[in-house]
C-alpha cells in the first residue's frame, strides 16, 4: 500500500502521467474524482494527504471533512475557488502555479483588445446578418500614439506589454502597488494611481487577483473618470468589475467597448 494518497478533482485533463511520475518519488497513489458536487468531494477527500484542483469549488465543508490533508495545490493562479480561511484553520498549506498560462492569457487579452479596437466580431455579425452599414461602424481606433493602462502589472500584464510594443503606443501607465519605481523604469512604464490611469488611458487592461481589496475595484466612479470611447479589457477575474456599472457605462456610451474573458458568475 502506498504511503501517501493524493486526490485530483474536476478531472479536466486526458492524462495524469506526469503527476504520477512526480508523486511516485514519494510513494504516493493518485485518485481522481471527476465530480464537482460538494458531498462527493468531501467523501473522496476525507482520507487523502494532498489535493490538486483546477476550478472546482473547495468549500469549507470539504476542507473540514479532511482528516489528514496537508496540502491543497491548484492548477492555476490564485485561490478564489478555495476557502482559504478554512484551510488555514485546519493547518493545510496552499500552493498554486503563478506563471500558469501567462502567455496564453496575454494572447487572449491581445485578441480581445484588437477585436474591440477594430470591431472585428461586430463587423462579422453585421455581414452575416445582411446589415452592413459603414456609418454605424465608422469609429475604429488607431493604436499608435495612444495611452495604454495596466491595472496590475504581473506576469500576464508584462507578457501583454511585450506583445504590444510593435504598435507604437504613446504611453504605458501602470497601477500596481507592488511595482517599484526601479522596476517601472526598467520596463519603461509610468506608475500612477487608479484614478489617473482611468482618466488618461485610451485602453485599459485588468490583471489583478480577486481579493477583498480588488473586488469591484472598477465601478461607477472609475467609469465616470474614463475617456469617452475608452476600451476596457478583463482577463483576470469577473468580480473585479462592478458588472452593473459596466453595463450602464456601455449603454450610455461612457465607454466604447469591453472585451471580457471572465464574469462574476460563471458559467453564464
Amino acid at each position: 500500500m502506498a504511503k501517501f494518497r493524493v486526490l485530483i478533482v474536476d478531472n479536466r485533463y486526458p492524462s495524469y502521467d506526469e503527476e504520477r511520475a512526480v508523486l511516485s518519488r514519494i510513494d504516493a497513489d493518485i485518485l481522481v474524482e471527476p465530480s464537482e458536487q460538494e458531498d462527493r468531494l468531501a467523501a473522496a477527500a476525507a482520507d487523502v494527504d494532498g489535493l490538486i484542483v483546477n476550478l472546482a469549488p473547495i468549500t469549507g465543508n470539504i476542507i473540514r471533512s479532511m482528516r489528514r490533508c496537508k496540502c491543497i495545490s491548484r492548477y492555476g493562479v490564485g485561490y478564489d475557488n478555495i476557502d482559504v480561511r478554512a484551510a488555514r484553520e485546519k493547518g493545510i498549506h496552499l500552493a498554486n502555479v503563478p506563471d500558469y498560462c501567462s502567455e496564453d492569457v496575454s494572447d487572449q487579452a491581445m485578441a480581445l483588445f484588437l477585436d474591440c479596437v477594430r470591431k472585428v466580431s461586430r463587423k462579422d455579425r453585421c455581414v452575416r446578418a445582411g446589415q452592413w452599414n459603414l456609418t454605424s461602424l465608422q469609429r475604429v481606433y488607431r493604436i499608435a500614439g495612444k495611452t495604454f493602462g495596466f491595472v496590475g502589472y504581473g506576469l500576464i500584464a508584462r507578457s501583454l506589454h511585450r506583445k504590444l510594443r510593435g504598435f507604437n503606443l504613446g504611453r504605458i501607465l501602470v497601477f500596481d502597488p507592488f511595482v517599484t519605481a526601479d522596476s517601472a523604469g526598467s520596463a519603461k512604464v509610468e506608475l500612477t494611481d487608479l484614478d489617473t490611469l482611468c482618466r488618461e488611458s485610451d485602453f485599459i487592461s485588468i490583471h489583478v487577483p480577486l481579493r477583498s481589496s480588488t473586488r469591484e475595484m472598477i465601478g461607477e466612479r472609475q467609469f465616470s473618470l474614463m475617456k469617452s470611447g475608452a476600451i476596457l479589457i478583463n482577463t483576470s477575474r469577473g468580480a473585479v468589475i462592478h458588472e452593473q456599472a459596466l453595463i450602464s457605462a456601455l449603454k450610455s456610451g461612457r465607454i466604447a467597448c469591453a472585451g471580457l474573458d471572465v464574469f462574476a458568475t460563471e458559467p453564464l
